[in-house]
């Protein structure tokens, strides 16, 4: 495998080179008849690749894993997982492959990972392969996170393979090149913690600490400094979450990183009506990763991460999960006070709203908008313009009460998300061959904030036939 000898790309291998025991050198498998769908250029340009290079044949081979430098060594990595509350130990990589480390332009170190690049030793029986849909779906929605200034995964390209993929029924291949400040996930350490190898684990930990939390290696106990760390920061982004009314659907110990970004964007969507028991994954039929649901099932995700760090945390074990209990306890204050403050934030409040009359206002709200099965993202914008429903006008009389700022409601409330009724009409339209509603919801939520003439079907919430029986499916 090679690349053009003028063009100058170094893919590192320092997860691969750092821990052996959790990445299989593995190989993409070929794409007969490659063609580019979507490049994201901004992207490239902050990666140091040149868009133009990456439109041409060794860029696509770079794309899709083909054609690759000479000293690159692509990994498949391995990790574990609670699957909807179930324990598998050994799932890794299936269909994916890291093909390396790349410096940004900004000194970053972030990894270059394919999704649906082929079968490898983790697919459990599954063909490796990803349709053209699933791929494009999550390019919208994590560039929807990514522009909304959430944490997040972002994808760099989404390549057509010419290969037919048989679900329910057939489909066109595709390969997705995501970039991530990382992939370690829960599930990693799960996987090494579960081999019962002390010095791995360690290793891995080590490793961790020093990409994402380097902080955490000068304190008295660095394991748990890095416990407390992923738990502060996943705090952070599921407030985020619950914010913009997303809906990962699927939070899996295996999809949550050790990051905080968000990852694995398979049967997501974001909230319509506002209803705490928003499902729209077709697998989650209990309702598990229900909107409502996301903080408790990121404290039981947390949980298992603790578990896998107990070793390196006491050689005590009863002290051990003392001090990681503890630490787990902090999580509902730090969500609280995130939480708080971006709430205090969309409604024009300042950072917070921690006095009695702003939390009962809140509380309030919340159980109007359920109640009256309200857009839960265009509420807000129209809110700062004065326009509400009847059923919200004694309501509102209190909130004019506390003096809101509805010119900075209108910088963090957004006016477009990637609404589900858009996406499947530019999914369709794609898997039809046109891409022209795709770039256009594209550029629609590329500027989330911004209210532009022309785009106003992009900001109005879906038909209510529509809402009713939508799902989302993971995509494998």
């Amino acid at each position: 495998m090679s690349i053009a000898p003028d063009t100058t790309v170094i893919l590192g291998r320092r997860f691969a080179t750092a821990l052996p025991e959790v990445a299989l050198p593995w190989q993409a498998e070929s794409a007969p008849d490659p063609r580019l769908l979507v490049l994201n250029e901004s992207l490239a340009v902050e990666l140091g690749l040149d868009p133009s290079w990456l439109r041409s044949p060794d860029g696509i081979g770079l794309l899709v894993g083909t054609r690759l430098p000479a000293d690159a060594q692509p990994v498949a990595q391995g990790y574990a997982g609670h699957q909807f509350g179930g324990w598998v130990p050994r799932l890794g990589d299936g269909r994916a492959l890291l093909l390396g480390e790349l410096v940004d332009t900004k000194q970053r170190l972030r990894d270059l990972h394919l999704k649906g690049s082929g079968r490898t030793p983790f697919a459990r029986g599954g063909d490796g392969l990803a349709a053209v849909g699933p791929m494009l779906r999550e390019y919208l929605v994590s560039e929807a996170m990514h522009a909304l200034g959430i944490p997040t995964t972002r994808a760099l390209s989404v390549v057509a393979t010419g290969r037919a993929v048989y679900r329910e029924t057939t489909l066109d291949g595709a390969v997705l090149a995501r970039v991530a400040a990382s992939h370690l996930r829960v599930g990693t350490f799960q996987y090494v913690a579960a081999a019962g190898d002390l010095a791995v684990l360690r290793r891995l930990a080590e490793h961790a600490i020093s990409r994402h939390y380097p902080t955490a290696a000068r304190a008295d106990n660095p394991y748990l400094a890095l416990l407390d760390s992923v738990i502060a920061a996943q705090a952070e982004l599921i407030a985020r979450w619950m914010l913009v009314g997303f809906v990962h659907g699927v939070m899996n110990t295996d999809n949550m990183t050790i990051s905080a970004e968000t990852i694995d964007y398979g049967p997501c969507a974001f909230m319509d009506a506002f209803d705490p028991k928003t499902v729209f994954s077709s697998i989650d039929s209990w309702g598990r990763y229900a909107y409502g649901n996301q903080p408790a099932i990121a404290v039981w995700n947390l949980t298992r991460f603790a578990e896998a760090l107990l070793p390196l945390i006491a050689d005590d074990q009863e002290h051990a999960v003392a001090l990681a209990t503890a630490s787990l306890q902090n999580f509902a204050e730090l969500y609280a006070a995130a939480w708080s403050a971006g709430m205090g934030k969309k409604l024009g409040l300042g950072d917070g709203v921690e006095d009695a009359a702003a939390q009962q206002l809140v509380d309030e709200l919340l159980e109007l908008l359920e109640n009256e099965r309200v857009d839960y993202t265009s509420f807000f914008r129209r809110l700062a313009r004065g326009v509400v429903e009847p059923a919200f006008d004694a309501w509102a009389t209190r909130w004019r009460d506390l003096d809101p700022d509805t010119g900075a409601m209108q910088r963090v409330n957004p006016v477009y998300i990637p609404r589900n009724h858009l996406v499947e009409e530019a999914l369709s339209a794609a898997a039809a061959g046109d891409l022209a509603p795709f770039d256009r919801l594209l550029t629609a939520i590329g500027s989330p904030y911004d209210d532009r003439p022309g785009l106003e079907r992009y900001a109005d919430p879906a038909p209510d036939d529509f809402g009713r029986c939508f799902q989302t499916f993971c995509g494998t």
